[in-house]
């Protein structure tokens, strides 16, 4: 997929000529609307996740796993699942297997993440890695990623199993390629964008694909729906890294400044680097390439990113992914299930206003 830096036309303004964009209030139901629309198979997506969960051999496993899946998190990547495959008229139930595959990968690697990044916290609670320890986190997250591929083979499509595992392997890169990078400054975003389009949108991206796939589509269509899930994927991340520095304990399940103090050089600081001074190339030096971080360098950070206009511009650049994934839904028949994926595409970048 090409980088918004490539995708920019004149309906996709930069962040000196803002597009206007609807508020996170106005965009608040979105999620909910969606979710309303695929509540039926959400329900029996939710029962598969409980019953496959559980091992009779080993108890530890539901315990830790049920502990990050049950703890409030939306299951959006599952909802996009469902809602691909109805959009596409699918009437079977196999997009609920895959919705739950869906959603065990993702589960396998924020444990895996948790250990990586010797996370505290996780959708507001003690992170698993935390309560049981880093063992049996990585052990229950390679026990998930087993049954994702139970449950995809139960489909009996070569085309899904290919997907599917296909994005496990990229995952897997982006982990390593960000361990890599973790605590490193670079003049361009290559590295940036690589490794979120691994870690986060190439679950995005099979998630929506796979729901086309199993509903028999066309090429062009499966195209569309990777697109949009892939586009999407990227702006989530983005908007993400936007609010590690602005949003809430609330809204976030952690800490402002997470990524600051694990050293990682997301977008926003990637720009406030670039446009720094040499005192101001120094600090970020010190603090995410040398991790000597002394009291108040948040703070200070937070001074610096507002100075660069670092959120705001990867606010805006989260914009410009938006409407790249909408776009490619224009493909299919306006209908209510389209209508709510485009206003969740809207409430994702909405959430950072």
């Amino acid at each position: 997929m090409p980088e918004a830096a490539e995708s920019r036309d004149t309906n996709n303004m930069g962040p000196s000529q803002p597009e206007a964009q609807p508020s996170a209030a106005s965009q608040a139901g979105a999620y909910e609307r969606l979710r309303a629309l695929v509540a039926e198979d959400l329900e029996a997506v939710n029962g598969l996740i409980r019953s496959r969960m559980v091992s009779e051999q080993a108890p530890l496993i539901a315990e830790l796993a049920s502990h990050l899946i049950e703890a409030g998190g939306k299951r959006l990547r599952p909802i996009l699942t469902l809602a691909a495959a109805r959009l596409c008229g699918y009437e079977g139930a196999h997009h609920q297997l895959l919705a739950a595959t869906v959603e065990f990968i993702h589960t396998a690697t924020l444990l895996h993440d948790d250990v990586v990044d010797e996370s505290a916290r996780r959708r507001g609670k003690e992170s698993a890695n935390i309560l049981w320890g880093n063992k049996p986190s990585v052990l229950v997250g390679d026990f998930l990623f087993s049954r994702s591929f139970q449950l995809m083979v139960e489909t009996g499509s070569i085309r899904v199993l290919e997907i599917l595992s296909t994005a496990s392997a990229v995952i897997a890169e982006g982990e390593v390629l960000q361990l890599a990078s973790v605590n490193t400054l670079a003049d361009d975003d290559d590295i940036y964008m690589r490794v979120i389009r691994a870690k986060t949108a190439a679950l995005f991206e099979a998630a929506t694909q796979v729901g086309g796939v199993i509903a028999g589509v066309d090429p062009e269509a499966e195209a569309a729906l990777a697109q949009f899930g892939a586009e999407l994927g990227v702006a989530f991340q983005l908007v993400d890294d936007v609010l590690d520095y602005g949003g809430a304990d609330a809204r976030l399940g952690k800490s402002i400044g997470d990524d600051f103090r694990e050293g990682k050089a997301t977008l926003p600081v990637l720009l406030a680097y670039r446009k720094g001074d040499e005192p101001t190339r120094e600090f970020w030096r010190r603090v995410i390439v040398k991790r000597k971080q002394e009291e108040g360098d948040l703070e200070h950070a937070l001074v610096l990113l507002e100075q660069a206009d670092a959120l705001t511009e990867t606010a805006a650049r989260a914009r410009e992914h938006i409407a790249i994934a909408k776009r490619a839904l224009e493909r299919f028949p306006q209908t209510p299930l389209r209508q709510a994926l485009e206003d969740v595409s809207d409430f994702v970048v909405a959430r950072t206003l």
